[in-house]
């Protein structure tokens, strides 16, 4: 005979109590982390109006039935949309995440922190509109900071990717937490939410790996984002969480769909993550292949006349380079090509440059880039993977070798740290609001420019800003 179930509903899981105290209680006083989650949220924002140019993601944009308007909705920047706010963070969350070209997080799971940026200043906006005290941008990048804490701290040790879960479920559950808090839930209504954002089917990796690799991977963010926004509004209904989403047995995460392990933390939550995040400034690649992309280039003056002459190339690198963008034959795709570090130094190489250009049809048929790509071989160089997960360093390392068919060889051009990292930071910023004055420019005439560029670059001016003048200054 067996024992009879209990009725009685268990404690929350530490996890959930552990990411509401933070995002409910947690003071940030940390002004590092303030200043660079400023020049997130330009680099963020730029990254979402250059892939406004995409014909395959703005065919996403716009309300579910075209043609509504809601009033006081929040307003897509960069757009003439004005939404609820679940599609809206859906249409800025697929903008941000299009190109692969915003913020990146390394660790035992990889991540684009500002993904969740979709969610919180969609929310913040529609919110600053229905309400007589708006929110200030000072809410904003605090939510932002919180986000990437709670994404990025949950990385650091918890692999979803070998599990084959998309990273994108830490996505939903920072959202869910942060937005929740900000929309006025209550502690226990925080709680619910977020684990109603663990009971959720999640999104499987199959559109980020050969042969299904596809453009889902940069709408999934979004799609991710405002599945949170929409969680966090059923929770202010009071509609019920369940406490034990991760440790219930048989029916819980851990059983179902982390293999019986439970999660492991290196650090409590607090400002690390925005402090340390990586910036993707100079190519749209994956950024596994950053550091091999800018190694490419400075060998680019020395190679591009002897292409032909080339007999091998090698890649030394580490191991979550090879097991996620170590690619050998035909590419269909852009979505292939970004994941392709082959694809990614040829490129470079033969050119001078990587664009987001360049991952479309009309330069991947040229014959010389899959030549290139059949003559490299990509090896794990062990140190570089320790150096990829050590704290202290967090290197992203990538060593090109060139050797000709005379026998000749180059001497290794070796990348440790990409411009965007914390180690190159005051070398990286001014290159990225470069690139955020480049996007700009492709949306807005010069005097709106100017407007956002000289509110965004005045810390104080723009954390007392409501948002919704702050998203006003981006309305096409």
């Amino acid at each position: 005979m067996s024992a009879p179930i209990s009725n009685v509903r268990p404690a929350p899981d530490k996890v959930l109590t552990d990411i509401a105290d933070y995002v409910t209680r947690y003071e940030v006083k940390s002004a590092d982390a303030y200043d660079t989650a400023r020049y997130c949220l330009m680099d963020t924002l730029g990254c979402g109006f250059e892939a406004l140019e995409y014909p395959a993601c703005t065919k996403l944009l716009g309300p579910i039935v075209q043609g509504s308007v809601v009033p006081n909705g929040a307003k897509v920047p960069g757009t003439q949309f004005q939404l609820d706010p679940v599609q809206a963070a859906f249409n800025l969350g697929a903008m941000i995440r299009w190109l692969d070209f915003n913020d990146t997080w390394l660790a035992a799971e990889w991540g684009h922190p500002s993904d969740n940026l979709g969610g919180i200043l969609m929310a913040a906006d529609w919110l600053s509109r229905s309400r007589k005290q708006p929110l200030l941008m000072r809410d904003v990048l605090t939510g932002m900071i919180k986000a990437h804490e709670v994404q990025g701290v949950l990385a650091l040790e918890n692999s979803f990717n070998r599990v084959g879960l998309d990273h994108v479920v830490l996505v939903k559950v920072a959202s869910t937490a942060v937005v929740a808090h900000m929309i006025g839930c209550t502690y226990d209504e925080v709680l619910n939410a977020v684990s109603q954002a663990w009971v959720d089917g999640q999104s499987l990796r199959t559109y980020r790996h050969a042969p299904n690799t596809g453009s889902r991977k940069s709408w999934a963010a979004g799609d991710a984002t405002a599945r949170a926004v929409r969680l966090a509004l059923i929770a202010k209904t009071g509609e019920m969480g369940y406490p034990s989403v991760l440790t219930a047995k048989t029916w819980g995460f851990y059983d179902v769909a982390f293999r019986g392990q439970e999660f492991k933390f290196q650090r409590p939550f607090g400002s690390y993550v925005m402090e340390h995040v990586l910036f993707k400034i100079s190519f749209p690649a994956e950024f596994h292949a950053q550091t091999a992309a800018e190694a490419a280039m400075s060998l680019h003056p020395v190679v591009k006349n002897r292409i032909e002459d080339i007999a091998k190339i090698t890649v030394r690198t580490h191991e979550a380079a090879i097991r996620i963008i170590d690619k050998k034959g035909p590419l269909n795709n852009p979505a292939d090509r970004d994941h392709c570090i082959q694809y990614m130094v040829a490129v470079p190489l033969i050119f001078g440059r990587l664009t987001a250009s360049d991952y479309e049809d009309e330069v991947a048929h040229d014959p010389r880039i899959d030549n290139l790509r059949d003559k490299m071989t990509c090896v794990e160089d062990k140190q570089f993977s320790r150096d990829y997960l050590d704290p202290e360093k967090r290197s992203i390392a990538n060593g090109l070798t060139v050797e000709f068919k005379d026998g000749k060889k180059l001497a290794e051009v070796l990348v440790e740290y990409p411009i965007g990292h914390k180690r190159r930071r005051k070398e990286g910023m001014p290159l990225l609001v470069e690139k955020f004055e480049r996007n700009l420019a492709r949306r807005f005439p010069a005097k709106q420019q100017k407007a956002i560029l000289d509110l965004c670059m005045d810390q104080k001016r723009l954390e007392a800003t409501p948002v919704h003048e702050f998203v006003d200054l981006m309305v096409i």
